[in-house]
C-alpha cells in the first residue's frame, strides 16, 4: 500500500517520533493522509524530585524513590513538567486521527518511549508499532506497510534497568551527600567508570621511572653508497638488551628478566666506542608474507573510538553528530552493537568498490563479520550510509563535523568489502664483534606493501600516538646473508619508562566494553556525566580524575565494594540481558538486589537496603584524606581539596595546623611532597591586618576562589541568617595589591567603597567611584563611565568627574584585543582558531563559533586538539533556543483554556475548530469564525508540520 495515495483514503494517521528533525524528514516521505509529530524524547519518567510526587503518594515510605519496593517494585510514572504541553498537543492530534503509528527508535529505549506514549495517550483507535533502521523513502514506506505490535519483553527489560538505576542512584547518592559533599551522584555504571579513571591515576602516582640505554647503528653495504638503513642493538653475547617492557611499575627489572642486559649511559657509551672499528655483516634475512584485513563496519563504540582518534571528537559530540546524520537520512541507526550489513548494503558497498577502485579490489565473495559484543542485538545493522546506493561524501552536500563523520562511516563501510592488503615483511639481523670481544647483534625490520587492497579506502587509527599505522611502509635495501656492511654511525640512545597512559574518551569506551560493563549505547552519556559532576576533567584529550572522585571511590570501595566491583557490574549486565531474553523474572531479581532475599548460596546479589542503612562505620574524614608524606595530608572538604600539615619545626606545638588550597586543575599524580611543601609555603591569605577603629571589628586579608580580598570578622553574637542577618563588608584587592603586602589603611579604604565624589550641580545626582566586575568606574544615576585606573577611584575630583561626563558616551565596542594564543586551522571548518579574553573569561573562536574555556583549561597551555573539541561541542549543541516561542506557547495555551471554558457544552467538532482558530490567532494569522471542519483539520495539520519543522 502506498502511503501517498491508498492510505489517504483510509483516513488520517498520526505518526509519533522522538525528535522534530526526525519528524520533518519522515513527513517528506509520507502523503497527505499522515500527520507526523514529535514527542520530543521521553514524555514521562519516575519523579525527579519530591515536588513531582503526586499528593496521594507523598506519605508513602517509598515515595522518594518513585518505586513501590513493597508491592512488586511498581514504578510511579509522572508526565515531565516540560512535556505537558506537548502531551496535550499529541492528544488533540490523536482525537482527529483514525490510526496511531508509534515510530520511535527500534532499541529498548525506543520501545519504552512507544509504550509510555500508548499508556499516556490512551488511544481508542488501532495502534501500530512502526520500526526502521534508516530514514529513506523505501525504508519508511516499508515500515508503514509492515507494522508490528509493541514488544513487551523489550519494554520490561528497559523498565527493569530504569528501576535498578533509580534504586542505586537514589539510595547511594545521599550517602555521598552526608559523608563527602552535597549534590554528588552515584550510578551503576557511572561509579565504576569513575573508579577505572581513579585506579589508573593511582597507578601513575605509584609509578617509578626506570632509565635504560641502547645503541642504534646506521649501516650501508659499502662506504660509497648513499643507501643506508638503521638497526637497533638487540643482544650482546646472546643476552637481550633491556627495553621498556622489561621494567615493572616500581622501576626495577621484572622477575622474569634475570638474563636481560640493562645498559646504563656509561656502559652504552663504552660499547659504542668499542664498536667504532668493527666490521659488520648480515647474519640473517627473514622474509614472510604480509597480510592485513579490513576492519568490520562501525558499531556504536568503535565509531566513538575512531572519531576520537581521527577527528578529535568526544563521545558525546560523535553521538550528537551521528544523531543528526541519522535523522536527516544519511546513515543508519547509530546505537547498535552489530557489525552485520544487510544484503542491500553489501551490494551497495561492492558496487561502489568496483566503481571507484576497479574490480581488482573486490573479493570474490562478500565479507561477513561476526559480532565481538556479548549479547549483541543482531536485529540491528552496523552503522553505514543509508539507502541501496551509497552517496559519496561529495554528493551529500554536508559540511563541518557532519561531513567528516559521514566520510569516516562511508570509508569504513566501503573498505569492509574490499580485498586484503598484501606484501612482504623483512627482518635483517646485523652482527659484529666489539674491540673487547663481545658479540653484538642489531636488527632492522621493513615492510613492502605490494597490493594495498582496502587501504586505498581506509586505515584504522591507533590509540598510541607513537604507533605506526598499517599502511606505513619501511623499505630496507636488498641484502643477503653474509653481505659485509659498514657502520656509518653509532648513536647512543637514552630512554625512560612511562607511566600507564591516562584514559581518553576512546580508550575508556574500549575498556568498559571489554569488561562488559554497561551498554555501549550509554557510554557517551556516562562519560558526559562524570565530566559534568566534576569527577573527571580533561587535560588535552586525557581524562584526569579530581580529588573529589578519589574521595567518592574511596567511600564506595570501602563500604559498598560490591557495587563498584568490575565483575559484579558485568554480572548484573548479564542478568539484565537474561531478563530481556525472558530467561529470568524481573521482580524476584530486583527483590534480591534490594532486600537480599531469596539469595541462596553463591548469589552475587547482596541487598542494597541494608548497605545504605548502617552508615555508622563510615568515617567521613578518613575516606576523604590522602597521605602525601612527612605528615602532609590532602583532604577533600566541602569547598574543594586542601593540604593540611603540622606546624613548622620549632613552632608552638599548640599552633594550628598549616593549610593550603590545592589548585583544582592540578592532576593528582603531580602532587608530590615537594609540590605540597611549595603550596604550603605560600601565604594562606588569612592574614590579620588590625582592628577597624570605627567598628572594633578585626580586618583580615584572604585568598578567595575569585581572587584576593579583605573582609571584616563580625562578633559571634551578630546574626548571620534570618531577617536580621548582617553580612560582613568585603572588597576585592586592586590588581597592584596582594594579601601579604596590603595594609590596614588600604583595606579600610577598600571597604569604604563606593566613594562619593560629589554632586552634579546640574542634575543634583550623586556621583560615586567604585570598583566593578569589569574594572573601575563612575556612576551617576544609571549613567556609568569607565575610569582608566583603579587608583583613580580614590583620587578623582568632582571637576575631573564632571569633565568625563561632559564627553559623549562611547558607543560600540572598544578596539579588539590581540588573541592570547593561535591554535591553527580547525579541521572541521578550515578557519583559523584563536584563544581570546572576553567579557566573561577566555574562549576559543573560529570567527563564527565561540566556546568558553572550562575551568580546567589554561588559555596559555591549551592544545589545538582541545580547542577544536570545545568548538565541536558548541556547534553540536546548535544555536541557543529563543524564548519568544515559549511566550507564544503560553499565550496559545491560555487562549485554548479560554476557548475550552466557553465551548464546554458544544460539540467536539466545534471545539476543534475553536482550538485551531486560537492557534491561528496566536500565530497572528487571520481565520474566519465560520471555518469549516475540514479547514480546521487542515490548519491543525499545517501547525503540526510547522512545529515539527522548527
Amino acid at each position: 500500500m502506498s502511503p501517498t495515495s491508498d492510505t489517504a483514503k483510509g483516513g488520517r494517521r498520526l505518526v509519533i517520533v522522538e525528535s522534530p528533525a526526525k519528524a520533518k524528514t519522515i513527513k517528506g516521505y509520507l502523503g497527505p493522509g499522515y500527520v507526523v509529530e514529535a514527542s520530543v524524547g521521553h514524555i514521562r519518567d519516575l519523579p525527579s524530585s519530591a515536588a513531582e510526587v503526586p499528593a496521594k503518594y507523598k506519605g508513602e515510605p517509598w515515595a522518594r524513590l518513585g518505586v513501590n519496593v513493597d508491592e512488586g517494585f511498581a514504578p510511579l510514572y509522572v508526565v515531565n513538567s516540560d512535556k505537558k504541553d506537548q502531551v496535550r498537543k499529541l492528544k488533540e492530534l490523536l482525537a482527529e486521527s483514525d490510526e496511531l503509528y508509534l515510530a520511535t527508535d527500534e532499541d529498548r529505549e525506543g520501545e519504552a518511549i512507544a509504550w509510555h506514549l500508548q499508556e499516556v495517550l490512551k488511544p481508542k483507535v488501532p495502534v501500530r508499532r512502526m520500526v526502521f533502521h534508516e530514514i529513506t523513502r523505501d525504508a519508511i514506506q516499508a515500515a508503514v506497510a509492515n507494522p508490528r505490535e509493541l514488544n513487551q519483553r523489550l519494554v520490561d527489560a528497559q523498565e527493569t534497568r530504569r528501576i535498578l538505576d533509580r534504586l542505586y542512584g537514589f539510595e547511594v547518592s545521599p550517602v555521598l551527600w552526608k559523608k563527602v559533599m552535597p549534590r554528588l551522584s552515584a550510578g551503576r555504571v557511572q561509579s565504576v567508570a569513575t573508579r577505572l579513571v581513579v585506579e589508573r591515576e593511582r597507578e601513575r602516582i605509584a609509578f617509578r621511572t626506570a632509565e635504560y640505554w641502547d645503541l642504534t647503528g646506521t649501516f650501508a653495504r659499502d662506504p660509497e653508497t648513499a643507501e643506508t638503513f638503521a638497526a637497533r642493538l638487540v643482544t650482546v653475547d646472546g643476552r637481550r638488551v633491556a627495553q621498556g617492557r622489561d621494567f615493572g611499575p616500581d622501576g626495577r627489572l621484572k622477575s622474569g628478566s634475570a638474563g636481560v642486559l640493562h645498559l646504563d649511559e656509561q656502559a652504552a657509551r663504552a660499547l659504542a666506542a668499542a664498536l667504532e672499528r668493527t666490521a659488520f655483516a648480515v647474519r640473517s634475512v627473514d622474509s614472510k608474507p604480509y597480510r592485513r584485513s579490513p576492519s568490520a563496519p562501525f558499531r556504536t563504540t568503535t565509531l566513538q573510538q575512531e572519531a576520537s582518534r581521527k577527528l578529535g571528537m568526544g563521545a558525546k559530540v560523535t553521538m550528537q553528530v551521528a544523531q543528526r546524520l541519522y535523522e536527516n537520512g544519511f546513515i543508519t541507526y547509530m546505537r547498535t552493537d552489530s557489525t552485520t550489513l544487510s544484503e542491500t548494503a553489501v551490494a551497495a558497498a561492492r558496487a561502489q568498490v568496483t566503481q571507484l577502485y576497479g574490480s581488482g579490489y573486490l573479493p570474490d565473495k562478500p565479507r561477513t563479520y561476526a559480532s565481538k559484543v556479548k549479547n549483541a542485538q543482531e536485529a540491528h545493522e552496523a552503522i553505514r550510509p543509508s539507502g541501496d546506493r551509497f552517496r559519496t561524501p561529495a554528493e551529500t552536500g554536508l559540511r563541518g563535523e557532519e561531513f567528516r563523520l559521514y566520510e569516516l562511516i562511508w570509508k569504513r563501510t566501503v573498505a569492509s568489502q574490499m580485498k586484503d592488503a598484501t606484501g612482504q615483511s623483512v627482518t635483517v639481523r646485523v652482527a659484529g664483534t666489539s674491540a673487547d670481544g663481545r658479540d653484538c647483534e642489531f636488527t632492522a625490520s621493513g615492510t613492502i606493501i605490494t597490493f594495498h587492497g582496502f587501504m586505498k579506502a581506509y586505515v584504522e587509527g591507533s590509540d598510541d600516538p607513537a604507533a605506526e599505522l598499517d599502511d606505513r611502509e619501511r623499505r630496507l635495501p636488498a641484502v643477503t646473508e653474509g653481505d659485509a656492511l659498514a657502520a656509518r654511525a653509532m648513536a647512543v640512545d637514552g630512554h625512560a619508562t612511562k607511566p600507564p597512559a591516562r584514559y581518553t574518551e576512546a580508550t575508556l569506551v574500549k575498556e568498559l566494553e571489554e569488561r562488559e560493563i554497561g551498554r555501549p549505547s550509554t557510554y557517551a552519556s556516562i562519560i558526559g556525566t562524570i565530566l559534568d559532576r566534576g569527577y573527571v576533567f580533561k587535560k588535552g584529550t586525557a581524562l584526569v580524575p579530581s580529588w573529589l572522585s578519589f574521595a567518592v571511590v574511596n567511600l564506595l570501595k570501602q563500604h559498598f565494594g560490591q557495587l563498584v566491583d568490575y565483575d559484579f557490574t558485568a554480572k548484573m549486565e548479564d542478568d539484565l540481558d537474561r531478563i530481556a531474553a525472558g530467561d529470568t523474572e524481573a521482580v524476584p531479581w530486583l527483590r534480591r538486589f534490594y532486600f537480599g532475599e531469596d539469595a541462596g548460596g553463591g548469589d552475587h546479589l547482596a541487598g542494597l537496603k541494608d548497605l545504605v542503612t548502617d552508615l555508622g562505620a563510615i568515617d567521613a574524614r578518613e575516606v576523604s584524606s590522602f597521605p602525601v608524606g612527612d605528615g602532609v595530608v590532602l583532604r577533600v572538604g566541602r569547598y574543594g581539596p586542601y593540604l593540611e600539615a603540622p606546624p613548622e619545626p620549632g613552632a608552638d606545638p599548640e599552633a594550628p595546623a598549616r593549610r593550603s588550597d590545592v589548585p583544582e586543575d592540578l592532576p593528582p599524580d603531580e602532587l608530590t611532597l615537594e609540590k605540597a611543601r611549595e603550596l604550603l609555603s605560600r601565604p594562606t591569605g588569612d592574614r590579620e591586618l588590625g582592628t577597624d577603629p570605627a567598628t572594633g571589628h578585626l580586618i583580615v586579608a584572604k585568598e578567595g576562589r575569585y581572587g584576593p580580598y579583605v573582609t571584616e570578622v563580625l562578633p559571634e553574637d551578630v546574626p548571620r541568617t534570618g531577617k536580621n542577618a548582617v553580612k560582613p563588608r568585603t572588597a576585592s584587592l586592586f590588581k597592584s595589591m596582594s594579601t601579604d603586602t596590603v595594609t590596614l589603611e588600604q583595606a579600610l579604604k577598600l571597604l569604604s567603597l563606593p566613594r562619593v565624589v560629589g554632586t552634579d550641580p546640574e542634575s543634583g545626582q550623586e556621583i560615586t567611584a567604585q570598583n566593578g566586575r569589569y574594572g573601575p568606574y563612575l556612576k551617576k544615576g544609571t549613567d556609568s563611565r569607565s575610569l582608566s585606573s583603579e587608583e583613580q577611584i580614590f583620587t578623582i575630583t568632582l571637576e575631573e568627574a564632571l569633565a568625563i561626563y561632559a564627553q559623549p558616551k562611547q558607543r560600540g565596542r572598544a578596539a579588539a584585543r590581540p588573541p592570547l594564543k593561535e591554535l591553527g586551522e580547525d579541521p572541521a571548518t578550515g578557519r583559523p582558531v584563536v584563544v581570546k579574553d572576553g567579557r566573561f573569561g577566555p574562549y576559543v573562536t573560529d570567527g563564527e563559533t565561540n566556546a568558553t574555556l572550562r575551568r580546567d583549561d589554561d588559555p596559555q597551555a591549551i592544545t589545538p586538539e582541545r580547542g577544536f573539541e570545545l568548538l565541536a561541542e558548541k556547534r553540536a549543541k546548535g544555536p541557543a533556543k529563543k524564548t519568544a516561542k515559549k511566550t507564544a506557547a503560553k499565550k496559545t495555551a491560555a487562549k485554548k483554556t479560554a476557548a475550552k471554558k466557553t465551548a464546554a457544552k458544544k460539540t467536539a467538532a466545534k471545539t476543534t475548530a475553536k482550538k485551531t482558530t486560537a492557534k491561528k490567532t496566536a500565530a497572528k494569522t487571520t481565520a474566519k469564525k465560520t471555518a469549516a471542519k475540514k479547514t480546521a483539520a487542515a490548519g491543525t495539520t499545517a501547525a503540526a508540520t510547522r512545529e515539527a519543522s522548527g
